[in-house]
């Protein structure tokens, strides 16, 4: 069983059972953030280029706390999907990435 989200790009990406309990199970401070996972993707501050070909979806939580989701999107095969996602405190380090896509403030 899977939940799919959009992604900004209008791709459905999958987030399966298999990648929930590998998220969990490697970043136990993720439990209970499983539709919170799917909104970053959705709705994200910023999207980065990740080290592949992956995108990395970021969401600040607080001033100095964000939440990374990192998915690929496959946009031929219509296979996309959620890798992995937890938290992180290094946003400086994050904004040196190539932003491939930023949210507009209003």
């Amino acid at each position: 069983m899977a939940n799919i989200t959009y992604s900004v790009n209008n791709i459905p990406i999958r987030l399966t059972d298999e990648r929930w309990t590998h998220i969990v199970e490697n970043h136990d401070d993720m439990a209970g953030y499983y539709f919170d996972v799917l909104e970053t993707v959705a709705n994200p501050r910023w999207i980065f280029q990740g080290d592949k070909d992956e995108l990395w979806a970021v969401k600040l939580v607080s001033k100095k706390k964000a939440m990374l989701v990192i998915y690929k999107e496959i946009k031929q095969e219509n296979d996309s999907f959620i890798i992995t996602a937890f938290f992180t405190t290094k946003i400086k380090k994050l904004l040196k990435r190539r932003i491939l896509w930023k949210q507009q403030q209003s």
